[in-house]
C-alpha cells in the first residue's frame, strides 16, 4: 500500500511533535545540558525507515529548528564562529543526522539489525558533535585539572551512552510494530 506524500507529511509533523515532547520527560539532565530522555530520538529514526532518507533528514531538520528555538543557550564566547558552531554542532548537524540512520543500516538484511546499527550509528554521529562542540565551544566548562577533550568526552559520554542504548532498543522495538501494521493493513486492502 503505497502512502501519499499528504500521509507522510502527517505522520512527519506528528513524530517531530512526538520527538520534542518526549525530549521534555528526561530521566536525568546534566547541569550545563544533556539528558538522558525518553527516546525522544527514535520517532525521528523510525520517519527515516519508514519513508526513506529524504523523509528522514527533512523531518530531523525541521525538529532540529524547532530544538534551537526550545532550548537555545548562547556559548560562552561572544564570537560569531562560537554561535555558528553552537547551531550547527548542538542543533542542526546533530539532530538532523538522525534522519540518516537507515543509511548506515539499510544494506543489512535483517530488518532489526539494520534499525539497531543505523540508530546507533547516527546517535554515535550525535555524540561526536556534542563532544567536538565541548571542546571547541564549552571548553571554559572544564575543570582547569582536566583536559578538555577528556572532560568533553566523560560530560557527553555520560549521558549519550545511555541514549544510545535507548535509542536503539525502543526504535527496533517500534519498527517491529510499525511493520506489523503496515503488514495488516496491506492484506486488508488486498
Amino acid at each position: 500500500m503505497k502512502k501519499n506524500n499528504t500521509v507522510i507529511l502527517v505522520e512527519c509533523a506528528l513524530m517531530i511533535a512526538m520527538s520534542t515532547v518526549l525530549s521534555m520527560f528526561k530521566i536525568f539532565e546534566l547541569g550545563n545540558g544533556g539528558a538522558v530522555t525518553c527516546a525522544s530520538m527514535v520517532p525521528l529514526i523510525l520517519v527515516a525507515y519508514r519513508h526513506g532518507i529524504k523523509w528522514g533528514v527533512t523531518t530531523a531538520f525541521a525538529h532540529s529548528l524547532l530544538q534551537m528555538i526550545i532550548k537555545f543557550d548562547a556559548p560562552p564566547a561572544n564570537t560569531f564562529w562560537a554561535f555558528l558552531g553552537v547551531i550547527l554542532l548542538d542543533y542542526v548537524i546533530a539532530f538532523t543526522v538522525l534522519g540518516t540512520a537507515p543509511f548506515f543500516g539499510g544494506k543489512i538484511k535483517n530488518r532489526s539489525v539494520s534499525v539497531a546499527v543505523g540508530s546507533i550509528a547516527v546517535t554515535f554521529i550525535r555524540f561526536m558533535c556534542s563532544f567536538l562542540s565541548g571542546i571547541v565551544i564549552w571548553e571554559d566548562y572544564a575543570p582547569k585539572d582536566m583536559p578538555v577533550w577528556l572532560y568533553s568526552l566523560t560530560y557527553n559520554g555520560s549521558y549519550m551512552l545511555p541514549e544510545m542504548i535507548i535509542t536503539a532498543v525502543v526504535s527496533v522495538i517500534l519498527i517491529r510494530v510499525l511493520d506489523r501494521i503496515d503488514n495488516r493493513a496491506v492484506r486488508k486492502v488486498s
